[in-house]
Protein backbone atom coordinates (compact mmCIF):
# COMPACT_ATOMS: atom_id res chain seq x y z
CA UNK A 1 0.00 0.00 0.00
CA UNK A 2 0.85 3.48 -0.67
CA UNK A 3 0.30 6.87 1.63
CA UNK A 4 0.10 9.94 0.56
CA UNK A 5 0.54 12.41 3.58
CA UNK A 6 -0.07 16.09 2.68
CA UNK A 7 0.58 19.40 4.33
CA UNK A 8 2.04 22.93 3.72
CA UNK A 9 3.20 25.54 6.27
CA UNK A 10 6.24 23.97 7.77
CA UNK A 11 4.55 20.67 7.91
CA UNK A 12 4.76 19.73 11.74
CA UNK A 13 1.10 18.12 11.92
CA UNK A 14 2.05 16.08 8.56
CA UNK A 15 5.85 15.22 10.61
CA UNK A 16 3.42 13.78 13.23
CA UNK A 17 1.22 12.13 11.51
CA UNK A 18 4.77 9.93 9.46
CA UNK A 19 5.97 10.16 13.30
CA UNK A 20 3.23 7.86 14.25
CA UNK A 21 2.28 6.06 11.11
CA UNK A 22 6.21 5.07 11.43
CA UNK A 23 5.85 4.06 14.61
CA UNK A 24 2.48 1.93 14.53
CA UNK A 25 2.43 0.53 10.56
CA UNK A 26 4.20 -2.36 9.18
CA UNK A 27 7.63 -0.98 7.68
CA UNK A 28 6.91 -2.12 3.64
CA UNK A 29 3.80 0.58 4.04
CA UNK A 30 5.17 3.38 1.43
CA UNK A 31 4.86 6.88 3.00
CA UNK A 32 4.99 9.67 0.17
CA UNK A 33 5.31 13.21 1.93
CA UNK A 34 3.67 15.62 -0.35
CA UNK A 35 4.44 19.27 1.06
CA UNK A 36 2.45 22.66 -0.47
CA UNK A 37 6.12 24.09 -0.21
CA UNK A 38 9.61 22.55 0.09
CA UNK A 39 9.83 23.00 4.37
CA UNK A 40 6.46 20.88 4.91
CA UNK A 41 8.03 18.30 2.48
CA UNK A 42 11.86 18.21 4.38
CA UNK A 43 9.93 18.15 7.78
CA UNK A 44 7.77 15.63 6.57
CA UNK A 45 11.13 13.45 5.19
CA UNK A 46 12.79 14.15 7.88
CA UNK A 47 9.82 12.55 9.93
CA UNK A 48 10.37 9.19 8.31
CA UNK A 49 8.44 9.42 4.89
CA UNK A 50 10.10 7.26 1.76
CA UNK A 51 9.79 9.99 -0.67
CA UNK A 52 8.65 13.03 -1.24
CA UNK A 53 7.81 16.26 -3.76
CA UNK A 54 6.66 19.99 -3.33
CA UNK A 55 3.99 21.57 -5.16
CA UNK A 56 0.99 22.09 -7.05
CA UNK A 57 2.15 19.61 -9.68
CA UNK A 58 3.92 16.97 -7.65
CA UNK A 59 0.59 16.59 -5.72
CA UNK A 60 -1.77 16.64 -8.88
CA UNK A 61 0.87 14.05 -10.33
CA UNK A 62 0.86 11.99 -7.39
CA UNK A 63 -2.32 11.78 -5.72
CA UNK A 64 -3.14 9.12 -8.71
CA UNK A 65 -0.94 6.34 -7.89
CA UNK A 66 -1.87 5.73 -4.17
CA UNK A 67 -4.25 4.23 -2.20
CA UNK A 68 -4.69 6.17 1.00
CA UNK A 69 -4.32 10.07 1.42
CA UNK A 70 -4.18 11.89 4.86
CA UNK A 71 -4.22 15.38 6.20
CA UNK A 72 -6.12 17.68 7.49
CA UNK A 73 -9.63 18.92 6.72
CA UNK A 74 -7.89 21.88 4.68
CA UNK A 75 -6.41 19.62 2.24
CA UNK A 76 -9.93 19.71 0.05
CA UNK A 77 -10.95 23.34 0.79
CA UNK A 78 -9.55 25.50 -1.91
CA UNK A 79 -7.03 28.37 -0.87
CA UNK A 80 -6.75 26.97 2.59
CA UNK A 81 -3.14 26.76 3.85
CA UNK A 82 -3.06 30.89 3.87
CA UNK A 83 -3.40 30.21 0.23
CA UNK A 84 -0.92 27.53 -0.32
CA UNK A 85 -3.30 24.84 -1.01
CA UNK A 86 -5.01 25.63 -4.38
CA UNK A 87 -8.59 25.30 -5.96
CA UNK A 88 -7.17 22.88 -8.52
CA UNK A 89 -5.37 20.95 -5.68
CA UNK A 90 -8.58 20.95 -3.40
CA UNK A 91 -10.80 19.47 -6.68
CA UNK A 92 -7.90 16.98 -7.46
CA UNK A 93 -7.29 15.85 -3.48
CA UNK A 94 -11.48 15.85 -3.29
CA UNK A 95 -12.12 13.70 -7.02
CA UNK A 96 -9.13 11.05 -6.45
CA UNK A 97 -10.48 7.66 -5.91
CA UNK A 98 -7.75 7.38 -2.68
CA UNK A 99 -9.63 6.78 0.38
CA UNK A 100 -9.09 9.74 2.41
CA UNK A 101 -8.38 10.21 6.47
CA UNK A 102 -8.96 14.01 7.34
CA UNK A 103 -7.97 15.24 10.74
CA UNK A 104 -10.72 18.21 11.70
CA UNK A 105 -8.14 20.80 11.65
CA UNK A 106 -6.51 24.05 9.27
CA UNK A 107 -9.24 25.74 8.01
CA UNK A 108 -10.60 29.44 8.83
CA UNK A 109 -14.22 30.82 8.70
CA UNK A 110 -15.66 26.95 9.28
CA UNK A 111 -17.09 25.94 11.95
CA UNK A 112 -17.29 21.79 11.95
CA UNK A 113 -20.60 20.92 14.53
CA UNK A 114 -20.59 17.55 15.80
CA UNK A 115 -16.37 17.30 15.42
CA UNK A 116 -14.82 17.00 18.87
CA UNK A 117 -11.80 19.15 20.16
CA UNK A 118 -9.51 16.59 21.20
CA UNK A 119 -5.38 17.60 21.57
CA UNK A 120 -4.24 16.95 18.08
CA UNK A 121 -1.98 14.22 19.35
CA UNK A 122 -5.03 12.02 20.24
CA UNK A 123 -6.49 12.61 17.22
CA UNK A 124 -3.37 11.34 15.48
CA UNK A 125 -3.45 8.06 17.09
CA UNK A 126 -6.93 7.42 16.09
CA UNK A 127 -6.40 8.21 12.84
CA UNK A 128 -3.38 5.40 12.70
CA UNK A 129 -5.78 2.72 13.91
CA UNK A 130 -8.43 4.22 11.51
CA UNK A 131 -5.22 3.48 8.81
CA UNK A 132 -4.42 0.06 10.74
CA UNK A 133 -8.10 -0.57 9.89
CA UNK A 134 -7.86 -0.12 6.25
CA UNK A 135 -4.93 -2.14 5.68
CA UNK A 136 -5.92 -4.96 8.03
CA UNK A 137 -2.72 -5.05 10.13
CA UNK A 138 -1.83 -5.05 13.49
CA UNK A 139 0.01 -2.62 15.69
CA UNK A 140 3.76 -2.93 16.23
CA UNK A 141 3.52 -1.25 19.30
Amino acid sequence: MVIAVIDGQGGGIGSEIIKKLRDYLPEEIEIIALGTNAIATASMMRAGANKGASGENAILLTIGNVQLIIGTLSIVLANSMMGELTGEMAFAISNCKAKKILLPLGFENIDLIGAEKEPIPHMILKLVDRVNLIIGSEKKK
